[in-house]
């Protein structure tokens, strides 16, 4: 029998082995979709964490800044030889007096409250950059998890075509075995299959390129498998993707400008409180006085800067207007960009879906309809293999192109999310 120390052991290496299947398992599925990859890239990648670091150290300097610096304590030995009458000596109790002083400075009124308002303005900047970097990742991985799809599914219909190669050249051999074609009909159907297994060739090193590409994004390890592209993300209809549709959420939510409208926020507050220094700052202090073992005296003092140094003074308050006035400047640069980014994106998008849908709707129905008459002339001797051919590419293209328009399609709707701030 299997004592309980035994059992207990058996069933801990059971229970990791099946915690280890299920983690593999999932390493195995990674990369079968976007939104998979987007989790994945959340926990792992090192970029994100070092942004999400920065603003949790800039919210923690939000606290310092508007606290009040530290008190200082200072002690005075006074007359330590009791005017010669006795040796050197450190004790309080046997010295001529002993002054105790304990100081605190105080900034002038209102300063403490700006300097923590500046740090909050930096802090919720930091925070925005965070989020811009995310979003700018996201759509990176979004774009390529695209062109990974276009690579898969180029990669399918090769393999479609390579296969119905194969089938034509049988159809060739029959008719020149029966003296209805020549040999070169059969010789062009192995040449444009061995020209199909040469693409393929060329497709397998750049899928793999992109994975590593991918894994990078992710936070991976470059040469760590990834699953095929299962699909992609449904289109949203041309009425949601627009640029009146849009433009308000971009100016409301882009990182970018939220960054900016941070930075604006904290020029303003650093120009308020070097205006504020055109006022003293005060140290008070009070201050014990010991003679022998009790006190006996008390003073109070009260310290103030004196600020003379005018001309210093209005250099910093117009550098401080100046670094606001570039931070403004900054932010209009940047609105700009993004909307000229915004309608360049949107109408690229409405490019794409309009050719995805003339190609689906019309040009690949008449592309297919266009080969089955090519083939069935061809096998009753009505048209040359030449016109097979071509019937047969151009098929291919229609359905490339199909392919192409959805992932452009996809690629720009990235963008786009980027642009207008959305995360997923």
């Amino acid at each position: 029998m299997m004592s309980m120390k035994n059992r207990l052991s058996l069933g801990v290496v059971l229970v990791s082995l099946a915690l280890s299947s299920m983690v593999y398992a999932q390493e195995l599925k990674l990369g079968s979709s976007v939104e998979g990859l987007l989790q994945a890239a959340r926990e792992r990648n090192p970029e994100i964490a070092s942004m999400r670091f920065d603003a949790d150290a800039a919210a923690e300097r939000v606290v310092p800044a508007g606290a009040l610096p530290d008190p200082k304590f200072r002690t005075e030995l006074r007359d330590i030889t009791r005017m010669g009458e006795q040796n050197p000596t450190l004790l309080p109790g046997r010295v001529g007096s002993t002054r105790y002083l304990l100081m605190q400075d105080f900034p002038w009124v209102g300063k403490r409250g700006l300097k923590r308002e500046v740090a909050e303005s930096q802090a919720e900047a930091a925070r925005h950059r965070a989020t811009g970097t995310w979003v700018d990742l996201a759509g990176k991985i979004k774009t390529t998890y695209a062109e990974l799809y276009y690579l898969d599914q180029n990669e399918r219909l090769s393999r479609e075509i390579l296969d119905l190669m194969a089938q034509l050249e049988k159809v060739a051999q029959v008719r020149y075995a029966g003296g209805l074609a020549a040999q070169q009909d059969v010789i062009r159907a192995q040449v444009e299959q061995s020209t199909m297994r040469n693409e393929l060739i060329a497709l397998d090193a750049e899928r793999r390129q992109l994975q590593s590409r991918l894994n990078a994004l992710v936070g991976r390890p470059t040469s760590e498998p990834l699953a095929a592209p299962g699909q992609i993300r449904a289109l949203p209809s041309l009425e949601q993707v627009s640029f009146a549709a849009l433009e308000g959420r971009a100016r409301l939510n882009n990182p970018l400008l939220r960054t900016e409208e941070s930075q604006i926020r904290a020029a303003e507050k650093s120009r308020e409180l070097t205006y504020k220094n055109r006022y003293p700052d005060f140290n008070v202090g009070i201050s014990p006085i010991q003679y022998r073992g009790s006190v006996k005296e008390w003073e109070l003092m009260v310290e103030m800067n004196i600020p003379l140094q005018q001309d210093s003074r209005r250099a910093q308050e117009r550098e401080a207007e100046a670094m606001l006035a570039a931070a403004r400047s900054r932010q209009e640069v940047v609105s700009n960009q993004i909307l000229a980014d915004l309608y360049a994106n949107v109408a690229a998008f409405e490019s794409a879906r309009r050719s995805l849908a003339l190609t689906t709707d019309s040009l690949l129905p008449q592309s297919e309809l266009t080969l089955r008459s090519a083939l069935a002339g061809y096998q009753t001797g009505k048209v040359d293999f030449a016109t097979l051919l071509d019937a047969q590419r151009q098929i291919r293209q229609t359905k490339l192109n199909q392919i192409k328009a959805a992932v452009e399609a996809q690629k720009r709707l990235a963008t786009i999310e980027s642009i207008v701030g959305e995360e997923q």
